[in-house]
């Protein structure tokens, strides 16, 4: 190689010059006008001659350096990239390169490879200059909850499922992410009911302005949080306080988890071959999330979680659709064009006119409810399921009242002074006299 040969070169030129000046043939000025530097270089050059002889004379600049890489690793590391993971990012490139090939390379060392090779272009230019929020403190201080339409399966680009993603704010910890047909409240509610029941109640849940979020009067306008939305009465039921975003840049967390997904998830799915929302669905929770948490997650600033246990809490009655309504007069009350005919309740004429209110579970089925008493409990086609489905106390669950019951009441002072005279506390009731009867004359 060129610099090899011109390194050996100027080295054999200075013990050349150097062993002339040693023996007086040369000054040591003479020596260094000849090397063309300083005689204090001159210098610090002999006393390396004598302590390494030969090789203390090389240029260290000029020697390659003992950390470079080795030319076959790195075309190594860009056929992998050009051939198996092509369009993806650098940073989800080199973990699975570290974890799948046994990378030994730098992150910064594979980024410039791939960016002077074209494979990857360049970072586009920041945005203004924005103050950075400072993430909650707990563990389960504040969750963010957003939904990313996008073409999530490679194999089927004419689809656009919405990915639900639930984030925690203080770990950076994915808590939740699964495809879905749509955005809906059915879908939020369902992926809800997933994080309360596995880790508990949160403090407060960060989310945008959307139709099942929030009820926005005017268009870009403030939320109305007197007219609550299905979700904002769960969570008002729940206690958690529901927060609105009023810019993309308030919710970076959740755009910036969104486009970390958009980067990672699409690529994964189609390595493995996935064509189906099921088996994204499934390597989602298997495969994906835990990988992610691995590498993205953090402690938190304080240990002690801020989730609260739910304490039987009834999440199914609570994370429903749950809509008042006016019984017929057939004793019929209709939900999204889905009649439930009420049976005859026990003590009671008739329900026509009745105000109620009527539940729709995730699972489809449907509840009636008067108070605190269920009236009625159906499936998703409206027909009524057995007495022993229904939720809630009812008239057959009351003790039985017994027979002399003015006997058990409490007793008043009257009733105590008669009983310490010998009369009886309760005394028979007079007979009703009846008014004398008129002599009856002969027919006319």
């Amino acid at each position: 190689m060129g610099w090899l040969t011109a390194a050996v070169e100027q080295a054999m030129k200075r013990q050349e010059v150097i062993l002339r000046a040693l023996s007086g043939a040369l000054t040591w000025l003479q020596a260094a006008d000849i090397l063309g530097i300083d005689p204090r270089s001159l210098r610090r050059w002999r006393a390396r001659y004598e302590a390494q002889e030969m090789v203390g004379l090389y240029d260290r600049r000029r020697l390659p350096s003992p950390r470079k890489a080795p030319v076959a690793e790195v075309e190594r590391i860009l056929h992998l990239y050009r051939d198996t993971y092509r369009g993806f990012n650098v940073r989800h490139f080199y973990h699975r390169a570290r974890r799948d090939h046994g990378l030994a390379l730098s992150y910064s060392f594979v980024r410039l490879a791939l960016q002077e090779a074209g494979l990857v272009a360049k970072r586009r230019a920041r945005g203004r200059h924005r103050r950075r929020r400072e993430p909650r403190a707990r563990f389960g201080e504040l969750l963010h909850l957003d939904g990313s339409p996008h073409v999530w399966l490679a194999h089927c680009p004419e689809a656009r499922p919405t990915l639900l993603a639930v984030l925690d704010d203080a770990t950076k910890r994915l808590l939740y992410a699964q495809l879905w047909p749509a955005e809906t409240t059915a879908a939020v509610m369902v992926a809800l009911a997933e994080v309360l029941r596995t880790f508990g109640l949160p403090v407060a849940l960060y989310t945008d302005r959307a139709g099942w979020a929030f009820h926005t009067p005017k268009a870009g306008g403030r939320v109305d949080r007197t007219h609550l939305t299905q979700v904002g009465r769960a969570l008002a039921h729940l206690g958690i306080e529901h927060i609105p975003s009023y810019s993309p840049q308030g919710r970076g967390r959740s755009e910036r988890l969104n486009r970390t997904l958009q980067g990672r998830l699409i690529n994964e799915l189609d390595g493995a071959g996935i064509t189906t929302v099921a088996a994204a669905n499934t390597y989602l929770t298997e495969r994906f999330i835990p990988d992610y948490n691995d590498e993205f997650a953090r402690p938190p600033a304080d240990p002690a979680s801020a989730f609260v246990p739910l304490h039987g809490v009834d999440l199914d009655s609570v994370l429903c659709q749950e809509e008042e309504r006016s019984v017929g007069q057939d004793n019929v009350v209709v939900l999204e064009q889905v009649p439930l005919q009420l049976a005859k309740q026990p003590g009671r004429r008739s329900c026509a006119g009745l105000r109620v209110i009527v539940r729709r579970l995730l699972s489809g089925q449907h509840s009636v409810w008067h108070g605190t008493r269920c009236l009625g409990h159906y499936d998703g086609q409206g027909r009524p399921l057995p007495t022993s489905a229904l939720a809630g106390p009812s008239m057959s669950h009351r003790p039985p009242r017994p027979k002399n019951a003015r006997a058990h009441l409490p007793q008043g002072p009257r009733s105590a002074a008669r009983q310490g005279s010998g009369i009886p506390s309760i005394l028979p009731r007079p007979k009703r006299r009846s008014a004398p009867r008129l002599p009856v004359g002969p027919r006319q």
